[in-house]
């Protein structure tokens, strides 16, 4: 009974809405990767990866919900330390991935027994907590309408961007912009500054374009996703197959395990991961893509709830934080799929393989958790600086 009394204690305590959300989602995720053929050189299926994954990110988010908060973020220093170290260690010792169009992306690390390991994934993670500590830092001392901390917080969030960019990741770079601005916007930083940085954008890009600091197969990208069926080059060749297998299901699709599918023969590259949305619809039809995109708008308004209810600003922006990089990559990738956005990278939470994705995404999770299970009043909140 001893051993009992912690588990149902947390259960007590614990967002068990939230919980059963996510348990739903995990087990469609694993359905959809439990019909997608591995290659035979792969010692693990995509569904063992990703049923490891789900058990190490639910260990994981356990523990981070656990540990209140505040003394999370009281170690600012050393997560944003270890975060910068796994950046600059990926770009000097890390894997590179290299594919069709000049795409040459380090930013995968070896580990033993010849899996790979993403440091970007976790570093959102390291992310949202140094954010969160910052903003609430400003908020406390009253500071976050003066230019000079604002700057200094768009520096803050300049620098994951920058360091992952040299990676040649640009997917996850654009994560952590999105994420920025959602924490940004929720801590109530003045609009004028949002005007700012998107002028700054809308002049930027054409300079980028006309200089050579967009790649060429990033260029090749933005205009191949207008017109994807003129063109045989991956990026198209890769929409133009994934929106043929999400129009064959029709409304009910063609049935899981059925050998005779798109998804049976691979039609569509990377449909485990970046096109797992292409699965779901040619698999389960309509209603199978809109129940992921249900399954994701609760998770995401069930994180807003717990946002709007946390007991001070640092609460509230780390799970904002979680809401911009699900939102964010839920509307890139489905962008992708729908041939809405271009080809760039960027997985559908939760229901794409790849563990260290996975298991990264659980642990923010286990933050927002965090949050809910460790309310405090704000004038009870001990800043550690």
């Amino acid at each position: 009974m001893r051993v009992l009394r912690p588990i149902l204690q947390y259960l007590k305590e614990t967002d068990k809405l939230y919980w059963l959300l996510m348990i739903t989602i995990s087990s469609y995720s694993l359905l959809l990767l439990k019909t997608v053929p591995s290659p035979a050189d792969k010692k693990l299926s995509y569904f063992a990866v990703q049923l490891i994954a789900i058990a190490l990110g639910y260990f994981g988010a356990i523990l981070f919900s656990l540990i209140d908060y505040h003394e999370l973020t009281s170690y600012w220093y050393i997560i944003a330390g270890f975060c910068i170290f796994l950046i600059i260690y990926t770009q000097i010792f890390g894997t590179s991935v290299v594919s069709s169009g000049g795409i040459n992306a380090k930013a995968w690390i070896k580990l033993p027994g010849g899996m790979t390991f993403q440091p970007s994934e976790l570093v959102k993670i390291g992310f949202i907590l140094t954010f969160a500590k910052h903003v609430s830092v400003l908020e406390e001392r009253g500071l976050l309408k003066s230019f000079v901390n604002v700057a200094l917080l768009a520096l803050h969030a300049g620098i994951p961007v920058i360091l992952v960019h040299f990676q040649g990741d640009d997917g996850s770079a654009i994560i952590f912009f999105c994420m920025f601005l959602v924490m940004a916007f929720g801590a109530g930083i003045q609009l004028r500054y949002f005007a700012a940085v998107f002028a700054g954008l809308a002049i930027g890009f054409p300079v980028a374009w006309k200089t050579g600091i967009l790649a060429p197969y990033q260029k090749e990208r933005l205009t191949t996703f207008l017109h994807p069926e003129d063109s045989l080059k991956y990026g198209g060749w890769q929409q133009v197959q994934g929106q043929l297998s999400i129009g064959s299901g029709g409304l009910w699709g063609r049935g899981l395990f059925n050998s005779n599918t798109r998804v049976a023969k691979s039609s569509v590259p990377v449909q485990q991961s970046d096109f797992i949305f292409s699965v779901a619809g040619e698999l389960l039809g309509f209603v199978g893509c809109a129940l992921i995109i249900v399954l994701l708008a609760l998770l995401l308004l069930r994180t807003l709830r717990t946002a709007r209810r946390a007991g001070d600003m640092m609460g509230s922006t780390i799970c904002l934080g979680f809401f911009g990089m699900i939102m964010a990559q839920t509307l890139f990738n489905l962008g992708m799929c729908l041939n809405l956005l271009p080809v760039m990278g960027v997985t559908l939470p939760f229901f794409s393989a790849g563990g260290s994705s996975a298991s990264c995404l659980y642990f923010g999770f286990g933050l927002v958790l965090n949050v809910y299970m460790h309310k405090l009043a704000p004038d009870k909140v001990n800043l550690r600086l």
